[in-house]
């Protein structure tokens, strides 16, 4: 005849078994932060616009984009530029321009408007302090 089980070896039967270790902390890992794509002011978007403008294919930026409820950067060369759909290539990842946050790159050459405004006052013997 067999001993009978305690209520605590019994209950052990029942209690949750992971057979994977490891595999709820991996897919927490990979869980995404759905975010919502930030707006941004017209200023700004001037400014991503004139960037946008000086790049040429072959010139190594980063840029910082929107996909899917998440914000990526990629830094490579810009394989192409279509100007009327106002979207660039790098690594055979199209990105619009729309989708843009930020542009960096060293052959882009950026000036605020008050320096813009101050280099063309001293050009035309304008006086500026």
């Amino acid at each position: 005849m067999r001993a009978k089980m305690s209520r605590l070896e019994r209950a052990k039967q029942f209690m949750p078994f992971a057979a994977l270790k490891g595999y709820s902390e991996a897919l927490r890992g990979k869980e995404k932060n759905m975010m919502q794509k930030a707006e941004l002011s017209e200023e700004y978007l001037e400014e991503l616009n004139h960037k946008f403008l000086q790049i040429k294919e072959k010139d190594v930026v980063t840029i910082s984009y929107f996909h899917i409820h998440e914000y990526l950067k990629i830094t490579g060369s810009v394989t192409k530029i279509d100007r009327d759909l106002k979207r660039l290539e790098i690594h055979g990842i199209k990105i619009a321009l729309e989708d843009i946050y930020d542009i960096n790159s060293s052959e882009i050459e950026i000036q605020n408007p008050l320096e813009t405004f101050m280099e063309s006052s001293r050009q035309e013997g304008g006086i500026c302090r």
